[in-house]
């Protein structure tokens, strides 16, 4: 098996500068770093992260903790986390709370504490005082995404101002019989996102001087059958169903769309649709929405956390708040327009 000390000497630098570029460090000339990677290459050497670690005291892995793998915001958010991480050279290891919280005292009180990760990214899942504790006491810090992280650096869209961006919107295209399919209660328990949802087209409406008909208010998971189940019971009866609807998600947009055709109706011309995501079926769907570019979103946590990972002092790890507010678009499409009498 080809050794360090063969890439130096082909290379003609130093082990130290081999091991240097190789760990992608910024104290070496681009000159050196292109003879060892050269070298590298010739020879077929690979790195031992064993030795890497035994020397660094880094594992170049980092653990992703989310609740869902099987939803499109979390599997889309993690595909561009791992390319971002491979991109600088660390592996992944994820971390599924689906099993509740035997399993997730087992993550936070075990896995994430041994020196297999060097630090977290925590996507809508918000860490207790006591997690965020044992993590600081190992020197891993932690970045999360989709809320705000008391005590830790978060990259958060503000949910409120997104709910109420989204019915402002159908407000200003003359609707004033607006309804909303939103998620259930339970359904964040992290952060409270259907709530803070919600609240914000409560606000939009309120500033409009209108009152909230809650016959036109529906709650299900976030997807598409949840939303198409209860959108045909909230559009059922013409006479008394809302002309606009916002939905909590795209998904549930798309169910919507799909229930009011099954009905009978168009969209826009009897029922205009506005959801939040950009889902990547958006576009097929010609659904106006909110845009939150999750892949965006995990860039930038990547790239947050290796940062402070490129500290030089174990101390310099430790987790302190830090609020990103991701900002928000409205893009608008053809399930929306000015409202027009039935």
């Amino acid at each position: 098996m080809v050794g360090i000390e063969e890439v130096a000497a082909l290379a003609g630098v130093s082990t130290a500068t081999v091991s240097r570029a190789l760990r992608g460090k910024d104290h070496v000339s681009a000159k050196a770093q292109a003879k060892v990677e050269d070298a590298a290459r010739e020879l077929g050497y690979v790195a031992s992260s064993s030795a890497a670690t035994l020397a660094t005291g880094r594992t170049q892995n980092i653990g992703v903790v989310l609740p869902y793998i099987d939803r499109w915001f979390f599997s889309v958010i993690l595909e561009a986390i791992e390319t971002e991480l491979i991109d600088h050279g660390y592996d992944l290891t994820l971390y599924n709370l689906s099993g509740g919280e035997k399993q997730r005292k087992k993550i936070f009180d075990e896995l994430l504490l041994r020196k297999r990760v060097d630090g977290v990214l925590a996507i809508a899942v918000n860490p207790t005082e006591a997690e965020l504790a044992n993590l600081n006491r190992m020197h891993k810090p932690i970045v999360g995404i989709g809320g705000p992280v008391k005590g830790a650096r978060s990259i958060t869209m503000d949910d409120v101002a997104a709910g109420k961006l989204a019915t402002e919107h159908l407000l200003s295209l003359g609707h004033t019989r607006i309804g909303m399919i939103g998620g259930l209660p339970n359904a964040d328990e992290e952060f409270g996102q259907p709530g803070l949802r919600y609240y914000g087209y409560a606000e939009a409406m309120k500033e409009a001087g209108l009152t909230i008909n809650e016959n036109w208010v529906a709650e299900c998971d976030f997807t598409i059958p949840g939303a198409y189940v209860v959108a045909k019971q909230l559009f059922t009866d013409l006479r008394n169903s809302p002309s606009a609807v916002f939905c909590a998600s795209d998904e549930m947009a798309f169910g919507a769309i799909m229930a009011a055709k099954d009905l009978g109706l168009e969209v826009p011309k009897d029922l205009s649709v506005v959801g939040i995501d950009d889902h990547n079926l958006s576009e097929f769907y010609g659904l106006s929405t909110i845009a939150q570019k999750p892949a965006e979103q995990g860039r930038a946590a990547v790239k947050t956390l290796l940062d402070i990972l490129a500290l030089p002092n174990a101390e310099d790890h430790d987790n302190v708040e830090e609020k990103k507010e991701w900002p928000v678009k409205l893009v608008v499409r053809a399930s929306t327009a000015k409202f027009a009498k039935r």
